[in-house]
């Protein structure tokens, strides 16, 4: 109960920094606000220079795409890797395992140069595309080691029956991996949501920022912050997370007990 309580103060004390007035954030160690200042919410909506809803549309728009993106890339890469049979698949696999120990900062410059290239700069491409292209190996692994549990009489009842590779994925692999896909669609509508560096990098124009980026345009290193406000943005940010979560718990806590990550 009290290591529950210890890892939950960080969120306690970000809702009750966003009910008090500038001078108590920190300056008062209480988590009761004085003078409950529920302005914070409706002033923050409107502080910068495009309303809040402006950049949870942009967030949700890149997250909705991401997710699909992923589950639709990794779920085929990882059926390949897992149910069929083809010259090299162990060495690709393995070639795609150590992409995992890549950090992001290795692949950048390279990437950004890429896309600037391209035109793709100051657009959601580069956010969006590379999750349509399996480009993120974790996911592939989540769903390979739930995919190999699987009964493969199912895969040779569906051949003997005339379904081709792509209509077994389909029909009996997808229907059974509910739980694996809905982990990763958390893990991946978490970390897009919460993306700072990408959007940073690639997007230029403020009517484009997602939820991260308006959050940092709070701190003001020439004249007064408002972390008030900016606190009462960072609780409303993290309701859509909340929400998902909690309406796919089940699913989620299965998937991760069922596909290896103990």
């Amino acid at each position: 109960m009290l290591f529950s309580v210890v890892m939950l103060y960080p969120l306690f004390w970000l809702m009750a920094s966003s009910l008090k007035p500038e001078n108590e954030i920190f300056g008062n160690l209480s988590l009761w606000p004085s003078n409950f200042q529920f302005d914070n919410y409706t002033k923050g909506w409107f502080a910068l220079p495009v309303p809040f809803t402006t950049f949870y549309i942009n967030s949700t728009i890149v997250t909705v795409l991401s997710v699909i993106g992923n589950l639709i890339s990794c779920s085929f890469a990882a059926y390949a890797f897992a149910r069929l049979q083809f010259t090299g698949r162990s060495f690709f696999f393995a070639l795609m395992m150590m992409t995992l120990m890549i950090p992001y900062h290795v692949v950048l410059i390279p990437q950004y140069v890429m896309f600037l290239n391209l035109g793709w700069v100051d657009t959601y491409l580069p956010l969006v595309v590379p999750r349509f292209l399996a480009a993120d190996g974790f996911f592939i692994f989540l769903m390979v080691q739930f995919f190999r549990q699987l009964p493969r009489e199912l895969d040779e009842a569906a051949m003997i029956d005339g379904c081709s590779p792509f209509k077994i994925y389909w029909a009996i692999i997808l229907p059974l991996s509910l739980p694996a896909m809905a982990t990763a669609a958390i893990f991946s509508l978490i970390w897009v949501w919460e993306d700072f560096l990408a959007p940073l990098i690639y997007l230029n124009d403020i009517k484009s920022y997602t939820v991260p980026l308006a959050l940092r345009l709070f701190l003001d290193q020439e004249g007064q912050s408002l972390y008030g406000q900016m606190f009462a943005m960072s609780v409303l940010s993290l309701v859509p997370v909340l929400i998902f979560f909690v309406a796919f718990q089940k699913l989620i806590v299965r998937g991760i007990a069922t596909s290896g990550m103990k």
